[in-house]
């Protein structure tokens, strides 16, 4: 379960440095990944803005496969989507 304070204090840590590894550092009990925002599917919700990245939830960091989830009380972790550069638009 990520809490809606947890999840401030991540975004605002990824705004400050949105890099995967100091995230894992300063928040040990989460799992990190990322990718490109226009990689992640419309059905997923934002979990939170974080400046250069959008955080979405992510379950099953215990072993299994991950999974994307709209629910916060079965997040394991959280999904660093970066925001594609405006300049890059065909």
């Amino acid at each position: 379960m990520i809490a809606a304070d947890q999840l401030d204090a991540v975004a605002a840590a990824a705004r400050a440095n949105p890099d995967v590894a100091a995230l894992r550092a300063q928040f040990p009990a989460l799992h990190f990944t990322a990718c490109p925002d226009d990689d992640v599917s419309p059905r997923f919700r934002p979990a939170s803005d974080a400046g250069t990245c959008v955080l979405y939830y992510i379950a099953g960091a215990d072993g299994h496969c991950l999974s994307m989830t709209n629910d916060p009380a079965i997040a394991t972790g959280l999904l660093l989507a970066e925001k594609g550069d405006a300049d890059d638009a065909p």
